[in-house]
């Protein structure tokens, strides 16, 4: 990398903290669907051109690089052994995104914000079917899959679910304004699915 593209990598990575802390301090005081984008525009001193640059939606300033994650958990997946069965591996895998090691307050209000607000939570479901075709061939080694097999459902069936209880889990912890525990919250939805 040359000295010019580190330096333009790192404004952009500036850029996009500084956007996401003036859009979020936003949703934070007024509510998600109050503030607009010309406000987060107008606050953070850009244009709505400059806006779109980093963000393709309103949403995606909430729900940060979510999908980027499923990159990490797939990273993580791939390092823990095959001889782990794949529910396991996956909580493994999971927990090594650094998002859900986080239960700041900040945290909790974005979750709670997230799960109250329709089009975050849409936004957040189709962020995470990203993750499955990351996760699927990795769960599908460790049930010892044909790899090019199109008919068994198995491995894209466990993937889905984990998500799944993730996301339960995480609606239960924002409603439970922190209380509880989110990786046990996930454990009980696995294991409940799993019974």
């Amino acid at each position: 990398m040359s000295a010019a593209e580190g330096l333009w990598a790192r404004s952009r990575r500036a850029a996009y903290a500084e956007i996401t802390q003036v859009a979020m301090a936003l949703f934070l005081e007024h509510g998600f669907d109050n503030v607009t984008i010309d406000e987060i525009v107008s606050a953070a001193g850009i244009s709505r051109r400059s806006f779109f640059r980093y963000f393709g939606t309103k949403e995606d300033v909430v729900l940060g690089d979510l999908a980027g994650q499923g990159a990490v958990v797939r990273d993580a997946l791939e390092a823990v052994p095959l001889s782990v069965a794949p529910w396991e591996a996956l909580d493994q895998a999971i927990w090594e995104t650094e998002s859900l090691q986080e239960e700041s307050g900040v945290a909790l209000k974005i979750a709670q914000m997230m799960y109250s607000t329709p089009s975050l939570r849409a936004r957040n479901v189709e962020k995470h079917l990203q993750w499955h075709e990351l996760l699927e061939p990795n769960i599908r080694k460790r049930l010892a899959m044909d790899p090019d097999d199109p008919d068994d459902a198995a491995a894209a069936a466990i993937v889905a679910s984990a998500i799944a209880c993730l996301d339960a889990a995480g609606k239960v912890w924002a409603r439970s304004n922190g209380s509880l525990d989110l990786r046990d919250l996930y454990q009980r939805a696995t294991r409940a699915v799993r019974s």
